[in-house]
């Protein structure tokens, strides 16, 4: 810790959203899941990804992962999540913060999550480089509203805790 500097907490929220497409696996959590339909999206489209990293950028005080990761980047078409969220670890780490943990909510009324659940934390988990047990993940419907209800996408939403040095003169 340098001089002057105290830890302390930050906390950052993600959220993402894609509509289903033909043609496409559907990747959630860095795992491909079995359905007929995956999402459209410049990269790999997976919905909880993209919330995880958005908070942990979030959370750091940085960019959004649309400045870092834009779908005008050829580089990025197709990348996978699990990258971005290694790339968006590096730049939290870089500000002095280290992951204490994730929380991580899919919003889908197909498919059931439940079986895919311990293999998304462990994806999640290496690209984090974390233990699984700091990936906390569920899954919920939206009893039929709205589009995720109408079974037009999926959405996902995440939290995120760093715990940071925190460099500042004291009042």
């Amino acid at each position: 810790m340098r001089n002057g500097a105290i830890m302390g907490t930050k906390v950052g929220i993600g959220f993402d959203a894609h509509r289903f497409v033909e043609g496409r696996p559907l990747i959630l959590g860095g795992v491909e899941i079995d359905h007929p339909q995956g999402l459209a999206g410049h990269s790999d489209a997976d919905v909880l990804s993209h919330a995880i990293a958005d908070s942990l950028l979030g959370a750091a005080g940085l960019e959004d992962i649309g400045y870092y990761f834009p779908d005008t980047d050829p580089t990025c078409a197709n990348i996978s999540s699990l990258e971005i969220i290694s790339k968006a670890v590096k730049l939290v780490m870089e500000t002095g913060c280290n992951i204490g943990n994730i929380d991580g909510v899919i919003i889908a009324e197909e498919p059931l999550l439940a079986p895919y659940r311990n293999r998304m934390r462990e994806s999640l988990a290496g690209a984090l480089g974390v233990p699984p047990a700091a990936v906390s993940l569920r899954a919920t419907t939206s009893e039929g509203m709205g589009f995720p209800g109408r079974k037009e996408g999926i959405a996902a939403m995440a939290v995120s805790l760093l715990e940071c040095e925190i460099v500042g003169e004291s009042q």
